[in-house]
């Protein structure tokens, strides 16, 4: 399938592919809306089916890289679904300790983009681990409408225990200094403001267009936290403004970053809403963020 740009995509279509994939709109919703905005070969169908990830087009770094090691870790989690699992990878030359980065995925569960997002990590001197949040119903399913659909119907608290215990695995690990840090995307940037405000530990939290935790559990966070947001991206920037505010009062260390004509989901290289500029430069700063908080 040829690759196409958000802008490809009349700013309407976008909007409602957003409210697809995050459950405000069913897809017979979607499809009769962006019926109004089809144009020459470009139907609803073909529009919706342009939009989700082409996995071929992101992997930077092959699941078989001799620079790296990966493995699948199990782990109990007694406060949530009682077993998870979560991939994990390190540089194959590593001779030391490194710090860890804990990697958050979107609302449909370990996908090969957010492996991917592992393994570059790995690349760059860390020891990384992304849990798999559907694990316990069977794990990422190889479909994303599939994935959508098992996570609306999972048990809300219970995943939330499930990520934050993950944290203590990555810590815990033999690999690891004990210094962690967490990147998330879209939900998962979401749990990395949440792990902020239960994790007194947590050394620095990066959060790509995640929904922001309650004001008054900002006082609990005493890691570094960067945020890195869409331009137009209208669900979560609504909340900034308020968040910003808790932050400043409670003297926590943040950096925001915005990026102009952008849309939610503009780090993620499967799909259209990538921007190539706006992902090279947030993801310096991620690292940069790190390498400064961790080591």
């Amino acid at each position: 399938m040829e690759r196409l740009k958000a802008s490809d995509f009349p700013p309407e279509v976008l909007r409602l592919f957003d409210g697809y994939v995050h459950g405000t709109k069913t897809r017979r919703e979607f499809l009769d809306e962006a019926a109004k905005f089809a144009a020459g070969g470009m139907t609803a169908a073909v529009m919706l089916q342009s939009l989700q990830p082409n996995f071929a087009w992101a992997q930077q770094v092959k699941k078989d890289d001799p620079r790296i090691k990966t493995e699948s870790i199990d782990y109990d989690s007694p406060q949530g679904h009682g077993k998870m699992r979560g991939y994990f990878a390190k540089p194959a030359n590593a001779t030391g300790k490194l710090p860890g980065v804990y990697v958050v995925h979107e609302n449909r569960g370990l996908n090969p983009y957010i492996e991917d997002v592992v393994r570059r990590l790995a690349l760059l001197n860390f020891v990384a681990f992304a849990p798999d949040a559907l694990f316990p119903v069977g794990g990422y399913p190889g479909d994303e409408d599939k994935g959508r659909d098992l996570f609306a119907k999972q048990d809300t608290k219970k995943r939330i225990e499930d990520l934050v215990t993950g944290t203590s695995v990555l810590k815990a690990h033999p690999d690891c200094t004990g210094k962690i840090g967490t990147v998330g995307f879209c939900f998962g940037g979401g749990i990395v403001n949440l792990l902020a405000t239960r994790l007194p530990d947590l050394a620095a939290g990066v959060a790509y267009y995640g929904v922001q935790p309650a004001a008054s559990d900002v006082s609990k966070i005493k890691a570094a936290i960067m945020i890195q947001n869409a331009s137009d991206d209208p669900r979560i920037n609504d909340g900034w403004p308020a968040y910003e505010e808790a932050l400043k009062a409670n003297k926590v260390r943040y950096e925001h970053h915005s990026y102009p004509k952008t849309q939610h989901g503009f780090h993620n290289d499967t799909t259209p809403r990538y921007d190539d500029a706006a992902a090279k430069l947030s993801w310096q700063r991620t690292v940069d963020f790190f390498n400064k908080h961790l080591r």
